[in-house]
């Protein structure tokens, strides 16, 4: 592969990885792969998560098909989130990963204390 094979107009999978892998996204799948929630249940399970970060990146899961969104005819009207087909096709390589953070943590965690020393001049 050619190294400029990465930029966005060479690279279509490139504007996708930018979709489904940042932080939220993959919070949120992992949040949903039980089952269906409601908005402010999702809100409640991804602590720290703003409301606008939530609207914006279930948005944007919506958009790419990898979460579906069903309005429920409820006073006052209610919205529930749940992973699609094709969203559930990434649980296997999101676990893949979730578990090599489990596995990597204490060497990720020595090479950021050792980075640290460095950057302050510790020896």
């Amino acid at each position: 592969m050619k190294r400029d094979a990465h930029r966005n107009d060479v690279c279509p999978s490139r504007l996708i990885l930018d979709q489904i892998a940042d932080k939220w996204s993959i919070l949120i799948l992992a949040a949903l792969l039980p089952g269906p929630l409601r908005f402010n249940a999702l809100k409640r399970e991804l602590d720290g998560v703003t409301q606008k970060a939530l609207t914006e990146a279930l948005r944007r899961l919506e958009r790419n098909g990898i979460v579906a969104r069903r309005v429920i005819p409820v006073s006052p009207v209610a919205v529930e989130y749940s992973i699609t087909p094709l969203g559930r096709t990434l649980k296997k390589p999101f676990q893949a990963l979730y578990n090599w953070t489990v596995e990597h943590r204490e060497a990720v965690d020595k090479a950021r204390r050792a980075f640290n020393e460095r950057s302050l001049g510790v020896s």
